[in-house]
C-alpha cells in the first residue's frame, strides 16, 4: 500500500527544513484539512488562507487587482501571486528562503464556466526560494470530484519539486 501523498509531502518538508503554506479558493480549505490530518504537522505546515472572492485574493494574498482584471481568477498569473502572496504573509517568524507556498484557484462546477475555462479548469501555483511554477488542469467530475482532484493534485506537485523533478509548466 502506497504512503498517503499527505504524509510523503510531510516527510519530504520535514527533511528539507521546509515550512508549507497554502493558499485555496476552489479547494476551500481542503489541502490544509489533509495536511493536518497527519500528526506532527506543525512541524512542517505553518498555514493557509482560503481566499475565494476577488477581494480576499487581494486583501490577504497581495493578489493586484489588475492581474485579476486582466486574466481573472482562474489563471497562471494569479495563482503565481496567490502562491508567492501567501508565502510572503505567513513568512514572518521564519527566513522566507525556508517556505514553499502553494496556491489553487479555479471552476469547480457545476456553473461558472466560460468558453476559454469552461468547467473543471483549475490552476495550481508553486513559489519557493528557486522557483515559481504553474499549472493548468481540465478535471471532468462533479464539484466534489473537481475540488478533491486539485486538491491532491497539488500535492502530487508539491512533493515532484520537492524530490527535484516538478512536470513542465503549462504555458
Amino acid at each position: 500500500m502506497e504512503t498517503p501523498l499527505e504524509i510523503q509531502v510531510g516527510q519530504e518538508l520535514r527533511s528539507r527544513g521546509l515550512k508549507l503554506m497554502v493558499a485555496e479558493s476552489c479547494t476551500g480549505g481542503l489541502i490544509g484539512h489533509w495536511i493536518t490530518n497527519i500528526p506532527g504537522s506543525s512541524d512542517y505546515y505553518l498555514g493557509s488562507i482560503t481566499a475565494y472572492a476577488y477581494e480576499a485574493k487581494q486583501q490577504l494574498l497581495g493578489v493586484r487587482k489588475e492581474t485579476l482584471l486582466a486574466y481573472g481568477a482562474v489563471s497562471r498569473q494569479t495563482v503565481l501571486e496567490m502562491a508567492c502572496g501567501v508565502r510572503s504573509a505567513l513568512s514572518g517568524y521564519f527566513p522566507i528562503e525556508q517556505t514553499v507556498g502553494i496556491s489553487v484557484s479555479g471552476i469547480a462546477g457545476p456553473g461558472g464556466g466560460l468558453p476559454d475555462k469552461p468547467v473543471g479548469t483549475v490552476w495550481i501555483g508553486l513559489c519557493a526560494a528557486q522557483a515559481s511554477l504553474a499549472w493548468r488542469y481540465l478535471w471532468q467530475g462533479d464539484r466534489l470530484q473537481n475540488k478533491e482532484e486539485s486538491a491532491r493534485q497539488a500535492l502530487r506537485l508539491l512533493l515532484a519539486y520537492l524530490r527535484g523533478c516538478p512536470p513542465p509548466e503549462t504555458p
